[in-house]
């Protein structure tokens, strides 16, 4: 006889998800740059940011862990680099800039809460289910969420950084699911990400949800993600809940 699915967990990116910077990268950069003596134009910071966060990932993946890095080097490291892609080589005069950045994304006030998700998380809590932040953050993120009134939503907090390995890597998701002691069947993953998200979660055999935001969705997903697996907010997500339980029976 097939009853109805029943989920227990619901994990969560954060970045873009629940979460985002109050500004943008070149901005933030170019602000503190000032505060120090060195002047840059922020369009000319956030393309360099780009390019150097683009290599500096692939050359040292997850924070450069396996090559003897800490993350807070790695940050520091991008910043240095991403200074003089943007025409700033005096790697002196850009150190106190890339320590002052690295204290400041380390601060809730650089962040804000996404419209929505402080309800929805509060909604999923009214449902009984357990929440858990699966991310490819640093250290820094429990204090982050403290600081913004996120933290008490969430019995688990894995970071990429914590784990050893970054989204879509399938042990991440495994991970969560082995310390809740959760079915992949019975859990969901939220996030913004096609690959690492979307995709990640569903390769261990878990349900997910892909949230666009107001933008449509990118033409070549379209027929990759079923509109029912579409959120365009986070209101949507209860709502999406419901019907992936009603949907989904159990044998």
């Amino acid at each position: 006889m097939a009853h109805r699915l029943q989920l227990r967990l619901l994990t969560w990116d954060v970045m873009d998800t629940l979460i985002k910077l109050r500004c943008s990268v070149g901005e933030e950069y170019a602000s503190k740059a000032r505060a120090h003596g060195v002047v840059v134009e922020a369009t000319a910071l956030e393309q360099a940011f780009r390019q150097v966060y683009r290599a500096q990932n692939h050359r040292f993946p997850n924070y450069g862990l396996s090559h003897g890095l800490t993350s807070r080097q790695w940050w520091m490291d991008l910043v240095l680099h991403t200074f003089h892609r943007a025409g700033v080589p005096d790697a002196q005069a850009v150190a106190p800039v890339a320590h002052q950045l690295y204290e400041d994304y380390s601060s809730p006030c650089t962040w804000k809460v996404l419209e929505g998700a402080e309800t929805t998380l509060k909604g999923c809590r009214k449902r009984g289910l357990m929440l858990a932040v699966v991310s490819n953050f640093d250290r820094r993120l429990e204090d982050i969420l403290a600081g913004l009134g996120l933290r008490e939503h969430f019995d688990l907090i894995l970071t990429s950084e914590a784990v050893g390995c970054p989204k879509p890597d399938p042990r991440i998701f495994r991970e969560v699911l082995r310390r809740t002691r959760v079915e992949p069947a019975m859990a969901v993953h939220v996030g913004d990400s096609y690959l690492c998200d979307y995709q990640g979660a569903r390769a261990v055999g878990m349900h997910s949800f892909l949230v666009v935001g107001p933008e449509p969705l990118d033409p070549s997903l379209r027929d990759s993600v079923p509109k029912e697996h579409i959120l365009p907010s986070l209101s949507h997500l209860l709502p999406a809940l419901d019907l992936l339980e009603a949907s989904s029976p159990m044998s």
